[in-house]
C-alpha cells in the first residue's frame, strides 16, 4: 500500500521534474477513456489522477500555488516530459471529441497559465515545425546574403566585359 507521503514525493518530483504540468478535470470519463488518453500522450507525458489534498501538499512544496483553486472535483494532471505543444493540442483534441475532459489550468516554464492559455498553447505549431521555419528562414536569409556579397563582383566582371568587347570593337 502506498502511504500519503509517499505519494506527495512522487507528485512533488512529478511538478520538479517535468516541463509543465497540465490539470484537468475528468469527471464522468471512463477508464477505458483515460486509457486512450494515456496512450495519446505516453511519448511526451505521463497522465495521472490526483487525490486533490495530496497535489495541492506536492505542489506547493515543488513552489507551485497556482493549482490551490483549481483542485477540487476528480483531478488528473498530465505531467509533461516532452513537447508541452504536443501535449496541449492532443489534450484539446480529445477534449473536443470527449467534452467530459475539462483542462483546467497549467503551469510551464515557470509560470501558472489559464484553461484559455493552454488553449493558445496548443494553437502553436509543433518545436520541429517551428524548427524548420527557422532553419528555412535563415537558409533564406544566407543566400540573401551571399546575392549582396556577389552582386559588386558580378556587376564588376560585366564591366570589365563591356570594356573590353568596345575596346576590341575600336582596334
Amino acid at each position: 500500500m502506498v502511504t500519503k507521503d509517499a505519494t506527495v514525493a512522487e507528485l512533488t518530483e512529478g511538478f520538479r521534474s517535468s516541463n509543465a504540468a497540465l490539470l484537468t478535470e475528468y469527471r464522468g470519463l471512463t477508464v477505458a477513456q483515460l486509457k486512450q488518453l494515456r496512450t495519446q500522450i505516453r511519448e511526451h507525458a505521463t497522465f495521472s489522477v490526483v487525490k486533490n489534498t495530496l497535489t495541492k501538499i506536492a505542489a506547493n512544496n515543488a513552489g507551485i500555488s497556482s493549482f490551490d483553486d483549481e483542485l477540487a472535483g476528480p483531478s488528473a494532471i498530465a505531467f509533461v516530459h516532452g513537447d508541452t505543444v504536443a501535449v496541449a493540442k492532443a489534450l484539446r483534441d480529445f477534449s473536443k471529441a470527449n467534452p467530459l475532459l475539462v483542462v483546467k489550468s497549467g503551469y510551464f516554464d515557470g509560470a501558472p497559465l489559464s484553461a484559455d492559455e493552454v488553449n493558445r498553447l496548443a494553437d502553436l505549431e509543433s518545436r520541429e515545425v517551428l524548427l524548420a521555419k527557422a532553419a528555412g528562414a535563415m537558409k533564406a536569409t544566407l543566400t540573401r546574403a551571399a546575392y549582396v556579397v556577389n552582386a559588386p563582383l558580378s556587376k564588376a566582371v560585366r564591366t570589365v566585359d563591356a570594356l573590353r568587347d568596345k575596346q576590341e570593337q575600336a582596334a
